[in-house]
């Protein structure tokens, strides 16, 4: 039975450890996808991709790979939307999972906030990542591979 894969969109990503930690307990593969070289494990199971510079050449390497069983994780909105439609499953680090249901939303207040900056008002960035963001990230994860391996069963 094939394994699901997890996609960490790694630039900007607070919970690679974690990533790690369950994909170690479930044995399964993980691309580590960045614009840079991000210092990773050294595991047969961990593979990072380094793609080249320029916007949203990361996010396409994702969006082109992920499908059904597999599992982004990943603060982009426009990412997550794509990769929502190809079957895949989208996390952010602080645990919430991206959904159909939400995501056409999320999409319109993400244009909202690019359209307010761009007329300089000033806007808010997300809170601070926290303890609790983490515990509900390794919750989130756990669910979405066990989710994730029905899809594959």
């Amino acid at each position: 039975m094939p394994l699901p894969r997890l996609f960490i969109d790694a630039d900007a990503c607070p919970v690679k450890d974690e990533v790690y930690r369950v994909a170690a307990r479930y044995g399964l593969h993980v691309f580590v996808v960045s614009n840079g070289w991000i210092n990773t494990l050294r595991q047969p199971w961990i593979e990072q991709i380094v793609v080249d510079a320029g916007p949203d050449v990361a996010d396409d390497w994702i969006a082109e790979r992920a499908g059904p069983g597999d599992i982004v994780i990943t603060a982009d909105i426009p990412l997550a939307d794509r990769c929502l439609k190809a079957g895949a499953q989208a996390l952010k680090s602080n645990g919430q999972s991206f959904t159909p249901d939400m995501i056409g939303s999320a999409l319109a207040g993400r244009m909202v906030g690019e359209h307010l900056r761009s007329m300089g008002v000033a806007t808010s960035g997300p809170p601070p990542f926290s303890a609790k963001d983490r515990s509900a990230f390794l919750e989130a994860l756990d669910t979405a591979v066990v989710r994730a391996k029905r899809v594959l069963a």
